[in-house]
């Protein structure tokens, strides 16, 4: 039996937040099955399009796409999915202690803009299955013919 992923985000941004670390845990099965459900009945129920080639993007492509999409979602869609995310993440309140984490209380996290990184970790974590199966979902002309990626640069340790 093999454990649920994991990835340490730290925050490199200035700010109150500056070097804080997180630890994210991927949501067992049956929890993330039914998220990504939701996600999708509910952009499908709002119109919203997918890029051609969104194969293509790469994990980092992929989660600030998908969560432009829930963006475009109305508040009372979007709010339980976006909640449900940070039952992913804990905080480590000493680096130098990684292997300690707790449950995130309301004033850990002071920074708006930490919150959407660590959105978009919990994204990348709980889609990167998509690189394994993207070859036998899509055609190869469909991923040849689609944009080529940029090379990103993520904060995962």
């Amino acid at each position: 039996m093999t454990g649920r992923k994991t990835a340490m985000v730290r925050v490199e941004d200035k700010g109150r937040d500056y070097n804080k670390a997180f630890l994210i845990t991927e949501m067992p099965c049956a929890q993330a099955e039914s998220w990504a459900m939701r996600v999708l009945l509910a952009l499908m129920a709002n119109n919203v399009e997918l890029p051609d080639n969104f194969a293509e993007l790469g994990m980092a492509g992929l989660a600030e796409l998908g969560l432009r999409a829930v963006s475009g979602l109305k508040w009372e869609t979007a709010e339980p999915l976006l909640a449900e995310m940070f039952t992913c993440v804990q905080i480590i309140p000493d680096p130098a202690r990684p292997q300690v984490a707790r449950d995130l209380l309301e004033t850990d996290i002071e920074e708006v803009l930490t919150r959407f990184k660590l959105r978009a970790e919990v994204f990348k974590l709980h889609t990167d299955f998509l690189e394994a199966v993207a070859p036998s979902i899509f055609p190869a002309g469909a991923r040849a013919a689609a944009t080529p990626r940029r090379a990103t640069r993520t904060s995962r340790r």
